[in-house]
């Protein structure tokens, strides 16, 4: 499959872009800390099948120090013991934000974040699903490939 768009080369979604870019840079200036978000991303990014957002967050990650093993785990969280539960909880949550049901998150996903992150982290963390969910559903509609994003790409665009 080709790219059938290239959204961010209109006028109208360059300034989205950038924009959006914005918000993704307050997610990552948020006391959140930033391998979580990380993590968080790549989780809904795999849901998704968001090769693009898939590539982003793996290179941002290993590039902010994160272990590749740990990457390579984040599909089969729940049957590791590599993550804390401060992690788990992000993890849990960014699932059950991005795979919908009418309850959304449940009682006790919310009970979890609670636990471990403070307002100023879980008001980040609600945003960062909900963004990277509109990015991985905008990547995936033009068909965004995954394989050629070079760490810092992004924080450039919203500058």
């Amino acid at each position: 499959m080709e790219p059938r768009f290239n959204l961010f080369g209109t006028e109208t979604g360059g300034k989205l872009a950038k924009r959006f870019a914005g918000l993704g840079q307050a997610v990552h200036q948020s006391p959140l800390p930033a391998l979580t978000a990380e993590l968080v991303s790549l989780r809904a990014s795999q849901l998704n099948g968001c090769g693009f957002c898939l590539d982003m967050h793996v290179k941002e990650a290993v590039a902010a120090g994160e272990d590749p093993l740990r990457l390579h785990l984040v599909a089969g969280w729940r049957e590791t013991t590599v993550f804390t539960e401060a992690e788990q909880a992000a993890l849990a949550f960014a699932e059950e934000g991005t795979v919908l049901t009418r309850e959304g998150v449940s009682d006790k996903t919310w009970d979890d974040v609670r636990k471990h992150f403070d307002d100023e982290q879980v008001a980040a963390l609600v945003c960062l699903v909900g963004l990277i969910n509109a990015a991985n559903r905008m990547a995936v509609i033009t068909r965004q490939k995954g394989g050629s994003y070079e760490v810092g790409a992004m924080a450039q665009v919203s500058a």
